[in-house]
């Protein structure tokens, strides 16, 4: 029984600690404002998800095996929950462009856990809830699934091969927030040459007073209008992150 159980504890234990890095940055369930007994139950659950299906692996003969092996296994983690992270990031900064592009920048900057304007808190909170319905902890067990064989227990990862698998995510998420704000950034163009050309037209005329109420009202009449496209777009660009297995299958 005691060597069953140990080694039962110990396969549990090794996976916790890729699931709970993971989990810790995963969007929704790693979230500031969900309590830490929450962010911890989750990671117990995960782990009897996965643990099963993961081989198991031999156990580190000294302690500095034990301690190398916890890291790696934390990195692993860690850098899988970041990749799907910057999902949100791109939500933000998508939104911070298109507050900035439509003068809204400074409404409600700090009113959540992480300072941004309303309307990108606003993308993200509908992000968060879309991703969710869509099964966002059932995509994120089949990753951490796909991970162990991709990068199975033990096997440290190519470090040249990882660090353009992390470029190419972050250039892709910037992308991402571009190609959201695009509408917001066109909007605003539009809006300030109209403005330059009335002002040359009629110098003494303040367009100021006139084109900031107009940018303002345009700008949340775009979003009203724009966002459930957005966010159709951005769901299905995280679909296909997780379908294509994060970018890591050949």
């Amino acid at each position: 029984m005691a060597e069953l159980f140990g080694g039962l504890l110990w396969h549990g234990g090794i996976v916790f600690l890729r699931v709970a890095a993971l989990v810790s940055v995963l969007p929704a369930f790693g979230e500031r404002a969900v309590p830490v007994r929450v962010r911890l139950a989750m990671a117990v659950a995960f782990t009897a998800i996965v643990a099963p299906a993961v081989p198991p692996a031999t156990p580190p003969g000294d302690i500095l095996g034990y301690g190398g092996l916890a890291l790696l296994e934390s990195a692993i983690g860690l850098g899988l929950g970041i990749s799907i992270r910057l999902f949100i990031l791109a939500l933000q900064t998508g939104g911070t462009i298109a507050a900035q592009s439509t003068s809204l920048s400074q409404i409600l900057g700090a009113a959540n856990a992480d300072p941004s304007p309303a309307m990108g808190h606003l993308l993200v909170m509908g992000g968060l809830a879309l991703a969710v319905m869509t099964g966002l902890h059932v995509r994120a067990a089949e990753f951490l699934l796909l991970s162990y064989d991709l990068f199975p227990i033990g096997l440290r990862p190519d470090a040249q091969a990882v660090s353009a698998w992390g470029l190419s995510r972050v250039a892709e998420a910037f992308s991402l927030a571009f190609l959201l704000a695009a509408p917001f950034v066109i909007a605003s163009f539009i809006y300030n040459l109209a403005l330059g050309v009335i002002n040359r037209a009629m110098p003494q005329l303040m367009v100021a007073f006139v084109g900031a109420p107009a940018i303002t009202w345009g700008g949340m009449v775009l979003l009203l209008v724009a966002a459930p496209v957005l966010l159709g777009v951005w769901i299905r660009e995280m679909h296909a992150f997780f379908g294509s297995g994060g970018g890591l299958l050949p």
